[in-house]
């Protein structure tokens, strides 16, 4: 295997202007960094990362902790996540926390032992409350809507904007008694209660009033308890046109309740999601949802890390960023 060395030999440098190049210094020669280019491909010399991580102290690897990884929503930011951190040649080491605060901690706690060099950590289960405990002596990104403030860099989508054209979109092809499917109903701020919030403006906005009975709340945001939910909804006898669901996992779940109580997708009741999974689009009918634009997040999350890594002391300038969106128009409300 070749070394630095041979390639310095080869191109007639020395094996600092060797290292200059491979590091992509701006102070060398346009003809040496070539020369030096054209001895490495002649003699296939590979950059030996892990020495090179080795003495910069790192691994070359990042932690992403998030709630669930089998669900279509996180294992699409999963990808988005690992294609991103291949440009800064990080590999990523995926945790479940399954949407626990006590899970979210430890994920927290444990990556320096670990031995991860930054983690993206997808919270659920903490809060504003945990503020202090996000101070930890490595670099974190925050994902979601849990922590706003804190000592971390945190990329968020835009809930209540994308829920409110979501909602918007249900009224403008004519619905007007139109249900939400959201999570439980809890204290603290989170995904359902900002997309609950949109939902409201929306209704406001059309002068369409909030029914406490259209407010339909599930355990769990799965596909099952989104089936059970709109099976309950029909039977119950409730008069609705249109379902806006906090999440295409639950929406996918709607959409087969509605079709096993006989009822037609979009001539009866229109239906929107939230997330843009892949198999959204290829459901019958393929579901009209909102696009928050995973591989935005993804890239930022992971470039606001790498920076972090990358710095030699602490910065304070922490970086807000909440990401754009696109309402998708499909068979399921009529496009």
């Amino acid at each position: 295997m070749a070394t630095i060395q041979d390639v310095a030999k080869a191109a007639g440098v020395s094996a600092m202007t060797v290292s200059n190049v491979i590091n992509d210094h701006p102070n060398v020669r346009k003809a040496t960094r070539e020369k030096v280019l054209e001895a490495m491909a002649r003699l296939d010399y590979r950059v030996n990362v892990a020495a090179r991580n080795l003495r910069k102290g790192r691994t070359g690897t990042i932690g992403l902790a998030v709630p669930e990884v089998n669900s279509p929503y996180y294992g699409r930011l999963a990808v988005a996540i690992i294609a991103a951190a291949e440009r800064y040649s990080l590999r990523v080491c995926i945790e479940q926390t399954g949407a626990s605060r006590e899970n979210e901690l430890d994920a927290l706690s444990l990556s320096r032992n670990r031995l991860y060099d930054g983690l993206i950590l997808s919270t659920v289960g903490m809060g504003p409350a945990d503020v202090e405990l996000l101070k930890v002596d490595y670099p974190v990104v925050i994902l979601g809507e849990r922590i706003f403030g804190g000592p971390v860099d945190h990329v968020a989508m835009p809930n209540v904007d994308a829920s409110r054209a979501a909602t918007r979109h249900l009224v403008e092809r004519g619905c007007r008694r139109i249900a939400i499917v959201r999570g439980p109903v809890g204290e603290e701020v989170d995904v359902s209660s900002l997309r609950f919030t949109g939902y409201r403006q929306a209704l406001r906005d059309a002068g369409l009033p909030v029914d406490p009975a259209l407010v339909q709340s599930v355990e769990t945001l799965t596909m099952r308890s989104g089936a059970r939910r709109a099976r309950e909804m029909v039977d119950g006898g409730l008069d609705f046109d249109g379902v806006f669901c906090v999440t295409d996992t639950v929406a996918m779940g709607v959409l087969r309740g509605l079709a096993d109580a006989g009822v037609p997708v979009p001539e009866r009741v229109k239906v929107i999601g939230f997330d843009n999974v892949e198999e959204s689009e290829f459901l019958v009918p393929a579901l009209s949802t909102i696009d928050p634009d995973h591989d935005v997040m993804a890239q930022r999350a992971v470039d606001l890390l790498a920076r972090r890594i990358e710095q030699t002391e602490p910065g304070s300038d922490h970086e807000e960023f909440v990401s754009d969106f696109s309402v998708v128009i499909r068979e399921s409300t009529g496009g």
